[in-house]
């Protein structure tokens, strides 16, 4: 293959890729194109740059595309039933009434950054909004608090779970390609995450909820609130339900660290029941009967719930498949290894550098899930170039990379504005603003924590 103006094979390599990811991030932020074709485009036009066979091009395509979707579609399936009978049930509703009584009229934003972290563990950042916003504006009607002093904490326990906590897509996607520890990540998500929304959530809410004050849309507001009251599961079953994917998961990390050869029966089937398929598969058997049969829901109804939870997912997994595709190019045509060996050779800290690349990506591009994947690829050789690097805080800080800065060329941002009722300054002022706390406090956190383990 050719080089540019006599520079080095590597370096024409890296300017390749700078054309093709200009053209990925052009196409999306600024004509508005489909992220799906885009990264298809975009990883045929790098792996022809780059210099490979067409045909080499195509089967990288299709299995970069196949072999990440291979865990990650059925994580976002049936993640997303958990979140459906979670919503019908009613038991999002019990968690935050339950808490708030709990915790009382002056303490009540800190129960909600509670609910949203908890409601945020098997549901998608959108599905969990939707979830809370009966929540936010009934809580908020009930305690006579501002808007946001109550949605800004929901918004960041959502956020930070939906970039940092597995079993959410985005730190999957990172712990699949980076190929880490799945209980240690859940560990240090943990450690890091409820720090970091608590920064972003009550303590940034109850600033900014002082000095911006908004009302929910008239409509909205008058649609809740005449909601139909139904008799809601118990606090404790349906916290045991949401959780219950994450207790396994934990089980099997812990079975598997006290025994790492398997020796034992206990240990196979422990580590059998803690992969994130099967925790899942099991949660979502285990609701359809504690909050779906329990609650006095037909087979039908259970039927139609679980399956028209699933279409909204359809553009999310086509985007997650896209970014594996740009991905597997990146490596087959060499462009992963000259990548890696510029980092390597600028001492760049790989875990500033997950979050920079995340980041820039986030903010071009309007989406995480785009940020993340991409960032995955970027990111994947140049740690494996990386000996002594710990891999779980790596996959967070691209988690927290892709969370930075969402303003108008992001879908979140629009869902928030009209939800809240505010102008673009206003969400600017305050959604991006938690955005971005979230995102460099979390990186702050993770640095920290990088000094001990």
């Amino acid at each position: 293959m050719s080089t540019i103006f006599g520079l080095s094979h590597n370096a024409t390599l890296l300017i390749r890729t700078l054309i093709a990811i200009i053209f990925l991030i052009l196409l999306i932020s600024k004509y508005k194109w489909n992220p799906f074709i885009t990264l298809l485009l975009s990883a045929l036009m790098l792996g022809l740059l780059a210099g490979m066979k067409p045909a080499d091009v195509i089967s990288s395509i299709t299995g970069g595309l196949g072999g990440t979707l291979g865990t990650i579609a059925i994580v976002i399936g049936l993640g997303t039933m958990l979140g459906k009978m979670m919503a019908e049930s009613g038991g999002a509703e019990q968690i935050a009434t339950t808490l708030v009584d709990r915790f009382g009229v002056k303490r009540v934003h800190w129960a909600m950054m509670i609910v949203g972290f908890i409601v945020g563990i098997p549901v998608f950042f959108e599905v969990g909004v939707i979830l809370m916003i009966p929540i936010i504006f009934t809580v908020a009607r009930k305690t006579n608090m501002s808007l946001l002093q109550i949605g800004i904490p929901i918004l960041a326990g959502l956020s930070t779970v939906h970039g940092l906590v597995p079993p959410h897509p985005a730190p999957m996607i990172a712990i699949e390609a980076f190929n880490a520890d799945l209980g240690k990540t859940i560990l240090y998500s943990l450690i890091i995450g409820i720090p970091t929304a608590i920064i972003a959530g009550p303590v940034f809410g109850k600033f900014i909820g002082k000095r911006i004050h908004t009302e929910p849309p008239a409509e909205l507001a008058e649609q809740f609130s005449s909601k139909k009251n139904i008799h809601l599961p118990g606090f404790g079953i349906t916290l045991f339900t949401i959780l219950l994917p994450v207790i396994l998961m934990l089980i099997g990390s812990i079975a598997n660290i006290v025994d790492p050869d398997a020796t034992s029966g206990f240990t196979v089937f422990s580590e059998f029941i803690g992969n994130e398929i099967i925790a899942l598969l099991i949660s979502v058997v285990f609701a359809l009967f504690s909050l779906g049969f329990a609650r006095g829901f037909t087979k039908h109804e259970l039927s139609r719930f679980t399956s028209e939870c699933l279409a909204p997912t359809a553009t999310i997994i086509l985007i997650i498949g896209g970014g594996g595709a740009f991905k597997q190019v990146l490596i087959n045509s060499g462009v992963g290894n000259a990548i890696a060996e510029f980092a390597t050779n600028a001492h760049i800290n790989v875990i500033l550098f997950a979050w920079l690349v995340a980041a820039l990506i986030r903010v071009a591009t309007g989406s995480a899930t785009v940020a993340m994947t991409t960032a995955a690829g970027i990111v994947a050789p140049v740690l494996a170039l990386t000996p002594g690097a710990n891999i779980e805080l790596v996959v967070l800080a691209t988690g927290a990379g892709s969370l930075v800065l969402s303003h108008v060329n992001d879908a979140g941002f629009w869902m928030i504005k009209e939800f809240f009722n505010m102008s673009v300054s206003q969400t600017l002022k305050t959604w991006t603003v938690m955005e971005t706390l979230l995102s460099v406090v979390g990186l702050i956190f993770i640095l920290l924590l990088s000094t001990v383990v």
